[in-house]
């Protein structure tokens, strides 16, 4: 499957929202031949328009956006609010005050897509839902190409069906956010990530960038055997130099005594695959599906907790494999994921 101009790339930098990809990272992964993400989640409209320019004079390569969906449906604000008062106790000792979430929030979504459509960002991609036909429609009209990540093969088809240039597959795997079109669907406790891209190959005919869990050859040679033309790494970034990770989350990635990777709500009310500590065993069984409300309510809680220099009270995202994750340059990573690509048996096209 082809890949026309910037989704020609073998390794693509996994957008990673809060800080962490830096223009300093993106930068560094075009550099390197691979195509950088920045992560407009979370971001003032002027604030992703300021990263953006820092981006383009920081390298000459092409790189993408990433853009949040705003979730088409209600949240449970009684739900919300008891979560509220399961939180106050910790709040309490910690002298924080935690907000009232709002019913709704778009993250600026209409306004976003006005900065990257100005900016005429080379890939636009999309998580936590599918744009509007329109919306995608304006995109290829200012010269940017689209991705959407899906989780399944519904989702996939409703993708292609907007418009969609290229899909991110992402299988739970992957650390960080599920990428589901909805808060409330708990996948699979450990997917295949190449089972997950055979099943979108055969039902769409778009290039495929596999994402979760992609570590090195062996990963990739089934997912590329599988269908895809391209991976998506985030995990294998986080203790690079560029990245804005936080020292405490840098020192639990390292730290051998932790328990593994699960996939929780506590943080944001979206199911979402972090380190193992103690804020989640507390709050996972009682945080409700309603994303970004329960995100904005414990947000005053892991500020504090980094702080503090307390891991056991931040979300510590990271994929399945994140012991293998090295303090190496982005240039040295993207480097050798993408020799591993081209060194991979792609999927032969079926015969008629």
């Amino acid at each position: 499957m082809s890949r026309p101009g910037p989704l020609a790339r073998a390794v693509i930098g996994a957008p990673m929202a809060g800080g962490v990809s830096t223009p300093a990272l993106v930068a560094a992964v075009s550099d390197a031949g691979g195509l950088g993400f920045l992560a407009a989640g979370y971001l003032r409209p002027a604030d992703l328009a300021g990263d953006i320019d820092r981006v383009r004079r920081a390298t000459t390569g092409p790189f993408g956006v990433n853009v949040f969906v705003p979730e088409s449906r209600p949240a449970d604000l009684a739900a919300v609010d008891r979560f509220r008062q399961a939180l106050l106790p910790q709040a309490a000792r910690w002298g924080v005050t935690l907000p009232d979430p709002p019913e709704w929030d778009t993250d600026h979504f209409a306004e976003k897509i006005e900065v990257v459509l100005a900016a005429r960002v080379p890939v636009v991609s999309f998580t936590f839902g599918c744009p509007p036909r329109a919306v995608v429609d304006r995109l290829h009209t200012h010269g940017s190409q689209v991705v959407v990540t899906v989780t399944d093969v519904a989702e996939a088809q409703l993708a292609v069906a907007a418009g969609a240039d290229a899909l991110c597959v992402q299988s739970s795997r992957a650390g960080g956010h599920r990428a589901s079109f909805t808060p409330d669907v708990r996948p699979d406790p450990q997917p295949d990530t190449a089972e997950l891209v055979g099943a979108v190959r055969r039902a769409v005919a778009v290039p495929l960038i596999a994402a979760g869990g992609i570590t090195g050859p062996a990963e990739i040679d089934a997912v590329v055997a599988a269908g895809a033309s391209a991976v998506q790494v985030g995990t294998a970034l986080l203790l690079t130099p560029q990245a804005g990770t936080h020292p405490v989350h840098r020192a639990a990635l390292t730290d051998p005594g932790r328990a593994g990777t699960v996939v929780t709500r506590a943080f944001s009310g979206r199911p979402a695959r972090g380190l193992r500590n103690r804020f989640i065993d507390a709050f996972d069984t009682l945080a409700p599906a309603a994303y970004p409300q329960v995100h904005h309510l414990t947000r005053p809680l892991r500020v504090a907790a980094a702080a503090r220099g307390d891991a056991e009270q931040m979300a510590l995202w990271a994929g399945v494999g994140h012991h293998l994750a090295r303090p190496e340059p982005a240039g040295q990573v993207v480097t050798r994921l993408a020799a591993a690509v081209a060194a991979a048996t792609p999927l032969r096209p079926a015969s008629h």
